[in-house]
């Protein structure tokens, strides 16, 4: 079995005290993740799956030193170090206070996981401050699908990248990723769909998908009434994809308040549907302010939900593979001159289909202006201008 990257960085921070909580998109991983981290874990070790009611009774005790009692009486050495994994804890929200006193009090170790953002925020209160590492778990990025199809080895999706070093690739480098770059520019990059050979399978398990993050996400975790004006809100965002949101324009569109559709967007983000990427601001040009750009956490789920023109579904999955290396945010000026991407504020990166000079002219001006000493063009197809990186190597 394949292991995501982010194995070799959890398995760092086993020794240290703190809980280890692992959150993300339904499907991307998680659970695979720490049963691999639990196969590879000596000492005495526990596991529960909390979406089964009979082990959340494990905990269901006021009397914590006796769940301590009960979890080591069957280890032979119950003095050794335990480590507790627990799967999908937010269907027992009690076991926060549960895992701070077993950590203070027997330096148990959990390795946990929970379906988004959203419930961590509710579910870990200042009584776990200081306790916990919190990591974000993707879809696959780029590496880690040419990785998990066997195409490369892993430890060139762990090196650090140089995006000047991408310049240099060669139309022969290019080729030999284009048709499996093309297959994750549509169908995203959730490892059952990236294993996944057959088109019309994969269509089905992207469906599967988003009828659970439908179902289980939208209907049981949200505290909306109306899930029914959540999901037109979906379907209004996607042809907006890469776009300036407008929250006035859409809520007359829907008939619903601002102030609702401010709650919806903020829950579709917390729960790692949707990203939203603010606007670059600098010393420079005080008067950019405003909306932010949306983009959605899979290419996958957004073909499912509804169709987006092809410089979109790019755009969509760069934003995707440059969130992997730091904060994003936009550069746009009155709708007259505008920059894609600035990874962290000081590498901007322009998206094209097709690259070509007077792109490169325009960029290199707005960086000058702005103090942007490092930028790039990001060509899905092939081109021989200057500054020009290719998103299969991103």
């Amino acid at each position: 079995m394949k292991k995501r990257f982010l194995f070799t960085e959890l398995k760092k921070y086993l020794v240290h005290k703190n809980a280890l909580i692992i959150t993300g998109m339904r499907q991307v991983g998680k659970t695979t993740l720490i049963k691999q981290i639990f196969d590879e874990t000596e000492g005495n070790k526990i596991w529960f799956d909390f979406e089964n009611p009979l082990h959340t009774l494990q905990f269901e005790n006021i009397d914590y030193d006796a769940i301590y009692t009960n979890l080591t009486k069957k280890f032979t050495k119950p003095k050794k170090r335990l480590f507790v994994f627990i799967d999908e804890i937010q269907n027992y929200p009690p076991i926060t206070k549960i895992i701070k006193y077993l950590i203070d009090t027997y330096n148990v170790k959990f390795i946990l996981t929970g379906s988004s953002n959203f419930y961590m925020k509710n579910l870990f209160p200042e009584s776990l401050s200081g306790r916990k590492f919190l990591f974000f778990l993707p879809p696959l990025s780029f590496s880690e699908f040419l990785y998990f199809r066997n195409k490369i080895h892993k430890n060139i999706g762990e090196v650090k990248i140089h995006f000047s070093d991408l310049t240099k690739k060669s139309l022969l480098d290019y080729k030999e990723y284009e048709t499996d770059y093309n297959d994750y520019l549509q169908f995203g990059g959730f490892p059952e769909v990236a294993l996944t050979k057959d088109i019309k399978t994969k269509s089905l398990v992207l469906n599967n998908i988003f009828s659970s993050f439908y179902e289980k996400d939208l209907k049981i975790l949200s505290d909306f009434k109306d899930v029914k004006e959540l999901r037109d809100l979906i379907l209004l965002l996607v042809p907006r994809t890469g776009n300036i949101l407008d929250i006035t324009k859409i809520s007359s569109e829907l008939s619903v308040p601002r102030t609702k559709l401010y709650s919806f967007i903020e829950f579709l983000e917390a729960i790692f549907f949707i990203k939203l990427i603010p606007k670059f601001t600098s010393s420079i040009d005080r008067s950019v302010a405003g909306g932010k750009k949306i983009y959605f956490a899979d290419n996958g789920l957004l073909n499912i939900i509804a169709r987006v023109n092809e410089g979109q579904l790019f755009e969509n999955a760069i934003a995707n593979q440059l969130s992997h290396y730091g904060e994003l945010s936009f550069y746009n000026k009155r709708n007259t001159s505008e920059i894609d991407f600035i990874l962290n504020k000081k590498t901007a990166f322009e998206v094209k289909l097709n690259a070509v000079d007077k792109d490169l002219t325009k960029l290199k001006s707005l960086c000058t202006t702005l103090n942007i000493n490092e930028y790039y063009l990001v060509s899905k197809n092939y081109s021989k201008t200057d500054c020009t990186i290719y998103p299969m190597f991103i």
